[in-house]
């Protein structure tokens, strides 16, 4: 009796986080899944159902396939970029030198502004006209002509990436430094005596303990690439043309500044399809690496 009624205990503290949930998550789920079938101004209570006219109009439309494009490259892009940087960065923090503590606080901080700040500072520095900071350190040291870095359809996408890794790399190097720090020190001294260097350490042994930070870290890299907004959208608007239009800047654009809701909607829905199915191939993958590294 007594564990029955614990569990309903449990229930009791558990209903008031499910209506929330519910209300402000598996509601507006639900809502735009049936909006993405209808015609929706945001203004008029009457509208029409139009089937699947809105998630066909998604693939012919230039800005919203532009814009899946230019998402999943960001996404992808910036998750190798980080990965790669993040882990040889978390094992230097992690030796023993006077001001460590201090360089941990400064590759962490540029994670803690507005990414919406950081771009902003960013386009002054990236600025393709002669006066830009970049443009001009190329000009004074090298000779270099001013470079449209935000101009040009390639520089503007690599520069946004550029943007986003230097932002978020010391995070994920602080998430693999704590990892690291649990690591046994006895593996290393057992390898050493066993004749093996340090690169053969980190193949053998860090790398593979590292597997479980390496699938939150890649989960919450892919899940907030998707979503990504601020930065492409204060360095570019979009710009050049198309060629950096994220997912949900168009999503914004068609349902609140066009009254477009249908097709924000059924955009919003396969936006929902195509994250859920990345984040579970990667979940799935990444856990599969795991078992097969013990």
């Amino acid at each position: 009796m007594v564990k029955y009624v614990r569990q309903l205990q449990f229930l009791l503290f558990l209903l008031p986080i499910l209506a929330i949930y519910s209300l402000f998550t598996i509601y507006p789920l639900i809502k735009s899944f049936f909006l993405s079938f209808t015609n929706f101004d945001g203004y008029t209570k009457a509208y029409d159902f139009v089937g699947l006219k809105n998630y066909v109009r998604i693939f012919v439309d230039d800005a919203i396939t532009s814009a899946i494009s230019y998402t999943l490259f960001f996404t992808f892009g910036k998750a190798i970029l980080v990965t790669v940087l993040a882990i040889p960065l978390a094992m230097i923090l992690d030796q023993k030198f006077l001001t460590r503590n201090i360089h941990r606080a400064i590759f962490f901080f540029p994670s803690i502004p507005s990414g919406l700040l950081l771009a902003y500072i960013w386009g002054f520095i990236l600025a393709p006209i002669s006066s830009g900071v970049l443009n001009t350190v190329l000009r004074e040291l090298f000779n270099i002509g001013p470079q449209p870095w935000l101009a040009d359809p390639l520089l503007a996408k690599l520069s946004t990436i550029v943007v986003a890794t230097w932002a978020i790399t010391g995070w994920h190097a602080v998430l693999y430094l704590a990892f690291l720090q649990s690591i046994p020190k006895d593996y290393y001294e057992a390898a050493s005596i066993d004749g093996a260097n340090r690169l053969q350490q980190i193949r053998f042994i860090t790398i593979p303990l590292l597997a479980p930070a390496m699938t939150v870290s890649v989960m919450l890299l892919l899940t907030g690439g998707l979503k990504v907004f601020e930065i492409p959208f204060a360095l570019t608007k979009g710009g050049p043309g198309y060629e950096t239009y994220s997912i949900t800047q168009v999503i914004v654009q068609r349902g609140l500044s066009e009254t477009q809701y249908g097709l924000a909607s059924a955009m919003s829905i396969v936006f929902f399809l195509i994250v859920l199915a990345i984040a579970v191939f990667q979940v799935t993958v990444m856990q599969r690496r795991e078992q097969g590294l013990q």
